[in-house]
């Protein structure tokens, strides 16, 4: 199935929780991002990695293909009171100079690029002692879980659906960033429970990439109507405590900025 995020967008942009605090805080206090720094954000969709570093004084482009999803985060930029730059392409069709960033991030995207050619462009992209973050934000299905039970209603609904039963860990992204070159890689990672109500949880499930991103109208309308019955039936209380893991990757470029 084609996945176009593009039609989900505007429940894509209401309903899936962004980057928390909590990781900003990180990336600033460990020294990976420094106020001031440019940086390029990877499938920035709705942009909740380049609105969340431009709100802490970076200057940010955001690249994606999707135009919708592009649409959404320009109405939430100006929300915020934050301008980001847009660039609209496919990361493996992006024209950037040479050492243009000294940071680039992909945020919950990583797995939908040709990863080696992307590595190999970002290595280019960044000047010499630049970082690469690698970054999600997932939910985990635990035994009975809120997530285990949408996972399985998901699945009956889209059997071809693959990223399930995930644990919020990615390490064959560590070995991308090794075999492109860089150096000082870094990854760290925490959990926290995220408020859901049953609303939110159903539009941020239309917004996954096995609902709303590749079913029609109709399959979609289904679906929804069963997740709601089954979170009245197993999982009533609100909001919901959904409970996902923040993992990061680090990584620095070949050179010195000296």
């Amino acid at each position: 199935m084609a996945i176009d995020f593009g039609k989900t967008a505007s429940d894509y942009a209401r309903h899936r929780a962004g980057f928390p605090d909590a990781f900003f805080e990180r990336l600033f206090s460990d020294g990976t991002v420094r106020p001031g720094q440019s940086v390029l954000d990877l499938g920035t969709g709705t942009g909740t990695v380049a609105r969340g570093l431009a709100l802490r004084g970076c200057e940010v482009t955001g690249l994606d293909h999707s135009a919708p999803l592009l649409a959404q985060a320009a109405e939430m930029d100006r929300a915020a009171g934050v301008q980001v730059k847009q660039v609209r392409a496919r990361v493996e069709n992006a024209d950037f100079a040479r050492a243009s960033f000294d940071l680039i991030t992909a945020g919950q995207c990583w797995h939908w690029f040709d990863r080696a050619r992307t590595a190999a462009l970002v290595r280019g992209w960044l000047r010499p002692g630049g970082r690469l973050l690698i970054a999600h934000f997932d939910w985990l299905p635990l035994n009975g879980n809120i997530v285990q039970d949408t996972e399985r209603l998901i699945l009956s609904c889209n059997p071809a659906w693959t990223l399930h039963s995930g644990s919020g860990l990615y390490p064959a992204w560590l070995k991308d960033v090794a075999e492109a070159g860089f150096t000082e890689l870094r990854t760290w990672s925490f959990d926290l429970d995220v408020p859901y109500s049953h609303e939110a949880w159903r539009g941020r499930i239309r917004a996954s990439a096995a609902i709303g991103a590749v079913l029609d109208e109709a399959k979609v309308k289904r679906f929804d109507a069963e997740l709601a019955a089954m979170l009245a039936s197993r999982h009533p209380q609100e909001p919901l405590a959904v409970p996902h893991r923040v993992w990061a990757l680090s990584a620095v470029a070949p050179g010195s900025l000296g």
